[in-house]
């Protein structure tokens, strides 16, 4: 497992352009080191989607910086970002965004295309993949042959198969019923445990409880901060 600094928001603002302009981050501050599993929580409006696009390089920030794992992404070109996110960032959304034609070892394969690998080592890390979050024997199902847990898992998957410095997870279980999300949530606390560098994006505060930091947003701001209350104790 790497070790440091792999995600660093320097005074990260975000502002939309119009008649009245629309401050969604202000001056945010924020370091994620290698080995974390964390939340950003925050009710509708308090800019953490903003924050998840910014942190993703999806959008660039209209001041500050971010570094992934030390490059400061504000100066990359879009093929250079593009190169980026296929190899350092991974993601997981709400909707599992799986293509219903493909298996779900070609769904997690069809994530590498862009690193450039050869087609065996694709499909030998998808099959990888989907041992770690448990859905192996599934690996030759389609979509809808798998439950919303299992369809999940596989999202979860094919961000695990780059083997990105950061998983940036965006409600993860926002489409599932109490019972799986509680199980999704275990999963991630595994993977945690085996490595792997988790954000969840979140609304819900008892999700972000059940995580060892949280980061809580209002107005575009960050208003507390588990890891910084930790420190000044």
């Amino acid at each position: 497992m790497s070790t440091g600094t792999v995600l660093e928001l320097v005074g990260v603002g975000r502002t939309y352009p119009g008649h009245t302009p629309v401050v969604a981050l202000d001056r945010v501050d924020l370091a994620i080191a290698a080995g974390e599993l964390l939340a950003i929580v925050g009710p509708s409006g308090s800019g953490k989607s903003t924050l998840l696009h910014v942190m993703g390089t999806l959008e660039q920030p209209t001041s500050g910086a971010v570094l992934v794992e030390g490059r400061d992404t504000t100066v990359l070109s879009d093929t250079e970002l593009s190169r980026l996110r296929s190899t350092s960032i991974g993601f997981v959304f709400q909707q599992f965004f799986l293509l219903d034609g493909m298996t779900a070892a070609a769904n997690v394969a069809a994530g590498l295309v862009y690193q450039g690998l050869r087609p065996a080592e694709r499909r030998a890390r998808a099959a990888e993949a989907l041992e770690q979050v448990g859905l192996g024997p599934r690996a030759g199902h389609l979509p809808n042959q798998l439950s919303g847990g299992e369809r999940q898992r596989v999202a979860i998957a094919r961000a695990l198969a780059a083997r990105p410095a950061v998983v940036l997870a965006d409600e993860p279980t926002g489409n599932l019923d109490s019972v799986t999300g509680a199980r999704i949530v275990d999963l991630l606390h595994d993977l945690n445990a085996a490595g792997v560098t988790i954000v969840v994006i979140t609304h819900d505060r008892d999700l972000a409880g059940a995580l060892p930091r949280q980061v809580s947003m209002r107005d575009g701001r960050i208003e507390s901060d588990t890891a910084r209350a930790e420190v000044a104790a």
